[in-house]
């Protein structure tokens, strides 16, 4: 709502911007979504682009995090209250660590935010002079590195899908935020492989195998379409291909038209981009950890085992039955997301719906060009999915959920599924 009211001041605008608008826009920034229904670039000043920044660097950082910091400036001890609840916002297993793990957190992310500038500045100056090419290089980091996906330009990075520089920093941004903080202090402090934790290996595996599949898919699918690599060069449709296969997982940017995409490609980045990203990151989705324990337990169920291991470590049902309702509520989410969307846009085709709220609740940001139509309705239902993306829907569900212990048992009886 903040956000909202400074993109409503009269200097944050070239136009007139409706106050749905802003508070959509806000919302975006602040999830860290990326879609948008007015241009950025065209829409805002420098003063509302720098207000959209802002609300990405708290929303992609958190604002349990951003409080900590202010407590930390201003001297004042941090008790096991604000320990509790900043080891809840970053999804921490223990307490202990939060203060540390904090610190590093932001002395990481402006350290990688700035060095990433400093490259894509290399870049940009020479193009759009020193005003302008700094400003732009500052932009795009902070939304890489916290997986916003806004842009200066409407195309995106189209105009450089064969630009190595600006897909590699681009990329190497938003995959390093979307991993996850806890896994980046493990790798820092782990000397030995070994020693990390089954959450960070599990991470670490699980994002080199999904992407380099995704890479290897969309390479496939799209090679032979005309409107997006068909008529690239060589280098330009390995480029093409892998920033592509590796931005659905939150990132929002995008090298190539997903509106001329195939219907396949798009049913794949639909599930890539409701996987998500990592826990504890600046990305949404179920997360990747989530989709891994489950795929685990079923792998398990057909083998016919009571228990899940891995990497010699076994996983406690606790974290299935999480998994299972993260899922569970994700999917009832987007399908009433769905569902009132194809009442209220009438004659736009279902995939494009599906994929909108997919992005919204994933907080990705791609769009195959439905959101700067959607009616008033429309936008009401994607900001409250967009918000509910972020906030993480077991969260919702507690928050509304009244937690309740068994005084009785009940006798066991079995039931027929499948």
């Amino acid at each position: 709502m903040l956000g909202a009211a400074l993109l409503k001041l009269p200097f944050a605008t070239t136009g007139s911007v409706s106050w749905l608008d802003a508070l959509f826009t806000s919302t975006s920034a602040m999830t860290v979504t990326g879609l948008a229904v007015v241009d950025t670039g065209t829409a805002y000043t420098t003063f509302g682009q720098v207000v959209i920044l802002g609300l990405i660097q708290v929303g992609g950082l958190g604002i349990m995090s951003f409080a900590m910091l202010i407590y930390l400036m201003l001297g004042k001890k941090i008790g096991f209250k604000e320990r509790l609840i900043v080891q809840q916002a970053l999804n921490q297993t223990s307490v202990g660590g939060v203060v540390r793990l904090v610190k590093h957190l932001f002395v990481f992310s402006f350290i990688v935010e700035g060095f990433a500038m400093i490259l894509l500045a290399a870049e940009w100056i020479p193009e759009y002079g020193w005003k302008d090419g700094l400003y732009y290089s500052l932009f795009h980091s902070i939304s890489a590195f916290n997986n916003a996906g806004f842009s200066i330009w409407s195309d995106s990075l189209m105009g450089y899908v064969g630009n190595p520089l600006v897909n590699f920093v681009i990329s190497g941004l938003f995959i390093l935020g979307g991993i996850g903080f806890t896994v980046l202090t493990d790798l820092w402090y782990s000397k030995k492989l070994q020693k990390l934790s089954l959450h960070t290996k599990l991470m670490l595996l699980g994002t080199l195998v999904i992407n380099v599949a995704a890479i290897l898919v969309i390479f496939a699918l799209e090679f032979n379409n005309p409107k997006t690599l068909a008529n690239l060069p060589a280098m330009d449709k390995i480029l093409g291909a892998y920033f592509q296969a590796v931005t659905p997982r939150t990132a929002g940017f995008n090298s190539l038209d997903i509106g001329s995409m195939e219907d396949s490609t798009i049913i794949f980045t639909i599930l890539l981009m409701f996987i998500g990203a990592g826990s504890a990151s600046t990305g949404g989705g179920i997360k990747l950890t989530t989709f891994l324990v489950i795929t685990l337990a079923v792998i398990a169920f057909l083998k016919q085992r009571k228990e899940i291991f891995i990497f010699r470590r076994r996983i406690a049902e606790t974290f299935i039955y999480k998994s299972l309702a993260i899922s569970m509520i994700s999917v009832v989410l987007v399908f009433t997301a769905m569902f009132l969307l194809s009442m209220s846009e009438k004659g736009v085709p279902f995939i494009q719906i599906l994929f909108e709220v997919v992005s919204a609740f994933g907080t990705v940001g791609l769009s195959m060009g439905l959101t700067g139509s959607l009616t008033e309705f429309g936008k009401g239902i994607i900001i409250f999915v967009m918000f509910v993306g972020k906030l993480g829907p077991l969260t919702l569900a507690f928050s509304l959920a009244k937690p309740g212990t068994d005084k009785i048992s009940y006798p066991k009886e079995d039931i027929l599924t499948g």
